[in-house]
């Protein structure tokens, strides 16, 4: 499909900088089927827009300070880290990267180093850490917060990111962009939701660096995905399976949750143990077999993200939803409000 055809103008003024507080005081807009209307929420409502016997899957990945500044002799060398490869390297997206050679030496703060070892054709670079303290270790003294782009570039982080851009869920290092659908969520919320007999479970999905890249391809068969790590061990994807047949909904919170189910799920509809890279790409046309709904942040023109809502609700509905939640005055990307997408609801 034409990558245009998930195009859409976004006023600068619905980008958010900071998160709603509380955290489930943000807006949620409520998105059934086509022939239903939508509905204007707050996340904190979420208990009476869902059913007993629902379960709401959580990605429990934890952000790492994974942004670097650093030097190769007089260059500037910027470093986000993308993906781990072993205990001491990582891929890497490097900037001003045309400066670094194989076999350079990048020097970070706090006595940090890393050899840049080889450069991959993406342009992104394996880096190898110094030393012997864990890389996690080091990228807390050198490293800071890996905010998108797009509130990188209107602010400096600050240490109140630190807590902001981390899920109440956060267990397992791994992630350099927080599974944002999930940033709304309080112990209150989660205590409302056992209360109304809806569940929860949890996987892992190490979110990568190349959520955030454009699609460069003027049409999505020529778009290559980064692959991410992901994990659903046997006894929660059997627990997801029996919610399920029970006639229970699984719902995904967030667009990480829901490209891991989609990866560990068979043909038949059955969700699987999974543990490895996936490179999931859902584009219209798709046949979902693992979820059946999503609660996920508004997302990028003409990104991955907003073409696997399309694929979810409709490229026309999507279209229409946004243009409602623009004019609405919902706010945008990872600190803005929710969206709660329930195709047969």
């Amino acid at each position: 499909m034409r990558v245009d055809l998930f195009d859409f103008d976004l006023p600068p003024e619905n980008i958010a900088l900071r998160p709603a507080r509380p955290r489930d005081a943000a807006r949620l807009l409520l998105v059934p089927g086509p022939a239903c209307a939508l509905s204007d929420h707050h996340v904190r409502d979420l208990p009476g827009l869902l059913r007993a016997g629902d379960v709401l899957v959580f990605n429990d990945t934890r952000v790492i300070p994974a942004q670097l500044e650093g030097r190769r002799g007089e260059a500037r060398i910027g470093a986000t880290l993308h993906k781990r490869i072993d205990l001491r390297r990582w891929q890497a997206f490097i900037r001003n990267g045309k400066r670094l050679h194989v076999g350079d030496q990048i020097q970070f703060p706090a006595d940090v180093t890393a050899k840049a070892e080889t450069r991959h054709d993406d342009g992104s670079w394996t880096l190898a850490f110094g030393g012997d303290e864990p890389v996690e270790v080091l990228l807390e003294r050198a490293g800071r917060m890996p905010l998108p782009p797009y509130i990188a570039g209107k602010r400096d982080t600050d240490a109140a990111d630190k807590l902001d851009y981390q899920t109440m869920f956060a267990a397992r290092d791994g992630a350099v962009a927080a599974p944002t659908a999930a940033l709304h969520f309080t112990p209150k919320l989660m205590a409302g939701l056992t209360t109304a007999g809806i569940g929860h479970e949890t996987l892992t999905l190490h979110v990568g660096a190349g959520t955030f890249l454009p699609v460069k391809a003027d049409d999505t068969a020529d778009h290559q995905m980064h692959a991410e790590w992901g994990r659903i061990d046997a006894e929660t994807a059997a627990r997801l399976n029996a919610v399920r047949a029970g006639g229970g909904r699984v719902i995904a919170v967030g667009t990480t949750s829901l490209r891991l189910l989609e990866s560990a799920a068979g043909e038949d509809n059955v969700i699987h143990a999974f543990d490895g890279d996936t490179a999931i790409f859902i584009t219209p046309g798709y046949r979902f077999k693992a979820i059946d709904g999503l609660m996920t942040n508004f997302h990028l023109p003409k990104s991955t993200l907003f073409m696997l809502v399309s694929a979810l609700m409709g490229r026309e509905r999507m279209q229409a939803v946004y243009a409602h939640a623009i004019a609405a005055g919902y706010r945008f990307y990872s600190y803005g409000d929710s969206s709660l997408l329930l195709p047969e609801g």
